[in-house]
């Protein structure tokens, strides 16, 4: 799933072609994706101009002329792809936005939507989402707040919307691997000194993931030769067997509330 370094990559990209350039055409290729009837959709979207493009956590709003937004979550699977007719990937869309000759194809939203809200829906939506953990404001003792009387593993306050926005499996695990934590240490034995640790990794590996374009698998367009770059750079996750890049350990997974976790037996411990 798609996670705030993937997010804010493609926040970057969609910002450089579609600002304030009108919608031409509006393909719905699945109901289920939007929230409206497609012929309303079709109507509201047809000569609006993106005027912002903001992320939130996992989430991207395109702030539309009129002051409505749309609210995209790729959830698991979700891709993004701008480009002509004839440069589009060989999938299947949900959803397409033409701007003149070039296209917004939203993919493997089976999961996912792309719904269509008023400025205060679009706020509910976003209530309950924790804090952004890259914004200036996010200082070492705001951070300690977030874990101040918190219970359970560590991987599974991470991956919790509501206490920290934008962290999911992949990145709670190299957080974790860089901070020598293990994803299973219980947040109410940390230390203030490793909860120090654990917030400059969090920065770090956010951070840098941000830079080279996250781990996505396609990218965003012809040419883009950032998008999924963080691929390589993972030092465990999904990397089950394969040695420590640290040294001496193997890679090993588990399973921690349904969710898989990888992780160093050898320099990751609970303190």
């Amino acid at each position: 799933m798609p996670e705030l370094p993937e997010m804010e990559n493609y926040r970057k990209l969609l910002s450089q072609h579609l600002i304030n350039v009108p919608i031409t055409g509006v393909t719905v290729n699945r109901e289920k994706t939007i929230n409206m009837e497609t012929e309303e959709f079709t109507q509201a979207l047809l000569g609006a101009r993106i005027v912002f493009v903001e992320r939130r956590a996992k989430h991207i709003l395109f702030h539309l002329h009129d002051g409505r937004r749309l609210l995209l979550h790729l959830m698991l699977g979700g891709l993004l792809f701008y480009g002509t007719e004839e440069e589009r990937p060989e999938r299947s869309t949900q959803v397409e936005l033409a701007f003149g000759e070039h296209i917004l194809y939203f993919m493997g939203l089976r999961l996912g939507y792309l719904h269509l809200l008023s400025v205060k829906e679009s706020e509910a939506a976003m209530g309950k989402l924790g804090p952004e953990l890259l914004d200036r404001r996010m200082t070492r003792e705001r951070f300690a707040g977030l874990l101040k009387g918190r219970r359970g593993a560590l991987k599974s306050l991470m991956v919790n919307q509501q206490v920290m926005a934008g962290i999911g499996n992949c990145y709670a695990d190299e957080i974790a691997y860089d901070a020598k934590l293990l994803p299973t240490t219980l947040v109410q034995n940390l230390t203030p000194e490793t909860v120090g640790r654990l917030y400059d990794s969090v920065r770090k590996v956010l951070t840098e993931a941000t830079e080279i374009g996250g781990y996505m698998e396609m990218p965003f367009m012809t040419g883009d030769t950032v998008t999924g770059s963080y691929n390589d750079q993972c030092k465990v996750y999904d990397r089950e067997g394969e040695p420590c890049l640290r040294g001496g350990g193997t890679i090993v997974k588990i399973e921690l509330s349904g969710r898989k976790v990888f992780y160093c037996p050898d320099c990751q411990h609970d303190e």
